[in-house]
């Protein structure tokens, strides 16, 4: 079989795992004062490269979480055209999902792009970048060539990413957040609320692509690769960080390619469902910078997700290791039902997505049930997959105009 080109490599890894998805752990007590403000320097960046030569005022800070790792932060706190003060703004925060960073919601023109549109619309916007990604891979003592420094999974975004990001926005605004996830960034939402984490400084959440069920996963390639990591934890923990651009990664990637049945020359379709409204040049700056990279364990923890059928928290796949995490041999439930039936939630779901697919968001849905009515907006998208909805060319029309009408009337 000729070997894959690099460029449908790439693709695999951001839009497969984008949708999926012994160590120490360490006290999960949270304090602003552990949270520092530094100012990135204005020559590199997100900041730099995608926001202020669209002409947005734009501030890079650095974010402390509880276990030691420094997260990248970007604010644009106004839109081009300044009007009325910057604390009278709403502040929402943007959370992108595995193997990309905050690029995800600056990948096209500020009329297409949800930072910008939102901005523009009167919100001061903050964007987070997840532990690992190229902006976010400093430690207070950990190096990221150390093994030590990725040994964490998504539970660890939840403990700690996030509860980082929401204090930080919380305490430099003093108002609570409106928050967008896609894919990913969905998942550790759901799972904080399920826990009543971050309730307090929340004023509402849209769900992009919302992910708590991946059972319902059609593509023949993405079961193999999550069969692949849940079935072999014990090697695949041997690589410590899951580079998409590294040797190891993809190796594995052709392999699969051999599997009868798998269609790897057109990848984008075959992992996120036809996805119709995205163009080349938007095509062409996900290449320039992403993807990014991830820890191998959080891999394996959303393969489980897919294999198990159910959100739990990271398996070590030994009763001994899990009753010293957990204590009890299976790990903890997040309990979906368990969130907060008065907080205002919008979930947005497209009927081409191969990757949240329409059963498993109706499966979220029903974990839900019982939620307020009028705290529940759901919007579906008929014509959208997976990828549309953070590149595609109309997605303001389609998602973004919804999301902004959802915020004002909360």
């Amino acid at each position: 079989m000729t070997p894959l080109p690099f460029l449908s490599i790439l693709f695999f890894f951001f839009f497969f795992f984008s949708a999926l998805l012994p160590p120490h752990l360490i006290s999960s007590s949270r304090s602003l004062t552990e949270s520092s403000l530094i100012t990135s320097p204005d020559t590199d960046g997100i900041c730099a490269s995608m926001v202020t030569p669209h002409g947005y005022k734009c501030q890079e800070f650095q974010v402390k979480t509880e276990d030691g790792y420094i997260l990248s932060m970007q604010r644009i706190p106004e839109g081009r055209i300044a009007g009325g003060g910057g604390g009278s703004r709403q502040p929402v925060l943007l959370q992108h999902g595995i193997l990309m960073d905050g690029m995800t919601w600056l990948l096209n023109s500020p009329e297409e792009c949800l930072a910008f549109v939102l901005a523009d619309r009167g919100f001061d916007v903050w964007i987070a970048n997840t532990r690992g990604t190229k902006w976010s891979r400093q430690h207070v003592t950990l190096d990221p060539s150390s093994r030590a420094y990725w040994n964490w999974s998504w539970d660890e975004l939840v403990m700690y990413d996030l509860p980082a990001t929401f204090d930080f926005v919380f305490s430099h605004t003093g108002q609570k957040l409106d928050y967008v996830g896609h894919s990913l960034g969905t998942l550790i939402a759901l799972a904080s609320f399920s826990e009543w984490k971050l309730v307090d400084k929340l004023k509402s959440a849209a769900l992009l692509c919302p992910v708590a069920y991946l059972s319902h996963m059609t593509t023949p390639i993405g079961i193999l690769a999550a069969r692949a990591f849940a079935g072999e934890i014990t090697s695949w923990l041997g690589m410590a960080e899951f580079n998409p651009k590294g040797v190891a990664v993809t190796k594995f990637l052709n392999a699969l390619c051999h599997n009868p049945g798998v269609d790897c020359y057109d990848l984008m379709t075959s992992f996120t469902g036809h996805n119709c409204c995205l163009n080349g040049s938007t095509v062409e700056l996900f290449l320039k910078y992403e993807p990014q990279s991830t820890s191998t364990k959080t891999m394996v923890h959303l393969a489980q997700t897919f294999r198990d059928g159910v959100l739990t928290k990271f398996n070590y796949e030994n009763t001994v290791v899990n009753l010293e995490h957990y204590g009890q041999d299976k790990p903890p439930v997040y309990n979906i039902s368990n969130i907060p039936n008065n907080l205002s939630l919008f979930l947005s779901y497209g009927g081409k997505d191969s990757l949240s697919d329409v059963k498993d968001v109706q499966l979220l849905l029903d974990d839900l049930k019982f939620h307020n009515g009028d705290k529940l907006v759901v919007h579906y998208v008929k014509d959208f997959a997976h990828a549309d909805f953070v590149m595609g060319v109309d997605a303001k029309e389609m998602v973004y105009d919804a999301v902004v009408s959802f915020f004002d009337r909360k």
